[in-house]
């Protein structure tokens, strides 16, 4: 969960809505004025597409998730397609506006993993060859409002200003978006990654404490065999009683000093595996305390997981945000059916404001919204904490979602087998160093 970036991140949903609508909205003003100003082309069909583009997008939805690569490239082949078929119903690749066809590859170019981005690149070419064989060709009435020659110079001249401006936009803000993602994500995997170092010490020191209790225990003895069989020496050698006096209590020292590094070693090591239950107790307990009750149920019959401290992080931060806005109690409950696990953090408080149920789990959310809106003024800062929480889970699998029943409720859902692993035992005890 705390890998490395080495791929393109995915891009919100919502982003490619909102510049679908801005590409809409333009080509819907480009018909219309091209259609006053002279040009002939099948209008109602022009229209029919950018209409049946706008009902796709309004069906598609306002979601809050990211987009998943294959959500991603089937989105920018539709824009490319539909695209295609409307500047080949308007000229082909005679039509000012043509370059526009490129958008959609621009901005796969980086969010799409590169045999996504090659597809994509498959259905751009096709959709070029379409503009040059099957293309209606642009045509203007016999009294135009201005020379065909003049429009098509200023289309030109248009097309290269609004589309250099929306594909720059466009590219900027998805790059921005995944720099704020990779940002944040960052900061949180360095720290992830030292704790992980340090769980993994913990188990080499537990096997270093094991493996040299057997020959220490035999120091221990040897000594003391020696004492025996030089008793009556010791009394005129001094010296040697003070050396065999000192082994047999560096001796001594080293046996408390490994049952108490085994021990703790031990600890961490058992730890890389617990019971969910355990797992959602250790991620509530620096919240305990803090005011609000928090109530843990778990009804999956003592379900064991990996004691990962990307999960443990991410749990925290939902718990953490609960606990500040609860009333008097947050509710965590584990249950597991039909193959799916899920976990749900309940408070009383507020809940979420509507206006930012769509965004939740986005990056440096900005919280406050004009209005009097007082559900909303608690929830000013909220935002960068849920969307790593939120993707430290998704990366392991689950699906994150925001709701409100009663107060607010984050719900995590994960196929069993992506978060159910096998319980360890701790080493055995360390061996017994007789006196």
């Amino acid at each position: 969960m705390a890998a490395a970036i080495s791929r393109p991140e995915p891009i919100r949903h919502r982003t490619l809505m909102a510049m679908r609508w801005v590409a809409l909205a333009g080509q819907a003003s480009a018909a219309i004025a091209a259609w006053v100003l002279g040009a002939r082309f099948p209008l109602a069909v022009v229209l029919a597409v950018i209409a049946a583009a706008a009902v796709v997008n309004l069906s598609s939805g306002w979601r809050r998730h990211r987009a998943s690569p294959d959500e991603a490239l089937t989105q920018l082949m539709l824009d490319t397609v539909q695209t295609g078929v409307l500047l080949s119903l308007s000229g082909g690749t005679g039509n000012p506006f043509a370059l526009f066809v490129l958008a959609p590859l621009a901005i796969g170019a980086g969010v799409l993993p590169r045999p996504r981005l090659l597809a994509l690149a498959g259905v751009t070419g096709a959709m070029i060859l379409a503009m040059t064989v099957l293309a209606t060709p642009l045509a203007f009435s016999a009294d135009p409002l201005v020379r065909p020659v003049t429009a098509i110079g200023v289309g030109h001249v248009l097309a290269l200003a609004i589309g250099g401006a929306f594909i720059a936009s466009s590219s900027y803000r998805v790059t921005s978006e995944l720099a704020a993602t990779r940002d944040a994500l960052a900061a949180t995997q360095l720290g992830l990654a030292r704790e992980q170092r340090l769980q993994h010490l913990g188990g080499v020191v537990a096997a270093a404490a094991h493996e040299m209790g057997t020959p220490l225990a035999t120091i221990k003895l040897v000594a003391s065999e020696l004492a025996d069989e030089l008793a009556d020496q010791l009394a005129d050698r001094p010296d040697l009683a003070e050396d065999l006096s000192l082994l047999r209590r560096s001796a001594d020292r080293c046996r408390d000093i490994l049952r108490s590094m085994g021990a703790a070693g031990k600890e961490d090591l058992h730890l890389h595996t617990a019971p969910l239950a355990s797992v959602l107790d250790e991620a509530a307990a620096p919240h305990r305390g803090r005011g609000p009750e928090i109530r843990i149920a778990d009804t999956t019959d003592g379900m064991i997981v990996a004691r990962d401290a990307g999960l443990i992080h991410a749990l925290r931060n939902l718990i953490q945000n609960a606990v500040d806005f609860a009333a008097t109690r947050v509710e965590v409950q584990a249950r597991r059916d039909r193959g799916l696990v899920t976990v749900s953090i309940h408070d009383d408080g507020p809940g979420y404001p509507p206006h930012l149920l769509d965004r939740l789990g986005e990056p440096f959310l900005t919280t406050r919204r004009g209005g009097s809106d007082s559900s909303s003024e608690g929830y000013e800062g909220m935002g960068l904490g849920l969307f790593i929480g939120r993707t430290l889970l998704e990366r392991s699998g689950a699906r994150v979602e925001f709701a409100n029943d009663g107060g607010a409720v984050a719900r995590v859902t994960w196929p069993e087998a992506a978060l159910a692993a096998t319980d360890r035992a701790a080493l055995g005890r360390n061996p017994v160093i007789a006196d």
